[in-house]
C-alpha cells in the first residue's frame, strides 16, 4: 500500500446535490420545490402546527386539567414503610433519613397500604382515618 494509492471506500463518498443547475440535471427550473406557494419561496416557511390559517389542533382541543407546584412538597408514607423502620419515635427527620420521603417534602401523611404491627409514635405526621386506627390498634400514637 502506497500513500498514492490510498482511496476512501466504494459508496463513502458522494457528490453534493447541485440545484437548480439547468435542466439536463434533473433538478432545474423550480429545483425540486414544486410549482408557487409559500414553500417554494426562499425565506417562506411557517411555525410547527400552522394548519393555514385553520383553527390549529392545539388551540380546537379543550383545556384540561390543573396540576399544583405545590405537590411537590407533600409525601405519602404507607403503614408497611413505618413497619419497616426501626425508630420508635418517627417524624419528617426519620423519614427523610430512611429515604421515604424526598427531602424537599415539607408536609407528610401515613396511609393505610399494608399492615402495622409494633408501636409507632408519630411527631407532626398526618395520617388518614384508616392509618390512624391501625397505629393506634398496634399500640402506638399520633402526637
Amino acid at each position: 500500500m502506497e500513500l498514492n494509492t490510498i482511496k476512501p471506500s466504494e459508496g463513502a463518498k458522494h457528490a453534493k446535490r447541485r440545484v437548480g443547475r439547468g435542466i439536463g440535471s434533473g433538478l432545474g427550473k423550480t429545483a425540486g420545490r414544486g410549482h408557487k406557494g409559500q414553500k417554494s419561496r426562499a425565506g417562506g416557511y411557517h411555525k410547527v402546527g400552522f394548519e393555514g390559517g385553520q383553527m390549529p389542533l392545539q388551540r380546537r382541543l379543550p383545556k384540561r386539567g390543573f396540576k399544583s407546584a405545590q405537590l411537590q412538597f407533600n409525601a405519602e408514607v404507607t403503614l408497611t414503610d413505618l413497619n419497616g423502620l426501626e425508630a420508635a419515635e418517627v417524624d419528617m427527620l426519620v423519614l427523610k433519613q430512611a429515604g421515604l420521603v424526598p427531602h424537599m417534602a415539607k408536609r407528610v401523611k401515613v396511609i393505610k397500604t399494608g399492615e402495622i404491627a409494633r408501636a409507632v409514635t408519630l411527631k407532626n405526621i398526618a395520617a388518614t382515618a384508616g392509618a390512624k386506627v391501625a397505629i393506634e390498634a398496634a399500640g402506638g400514637s399520633l402526637a
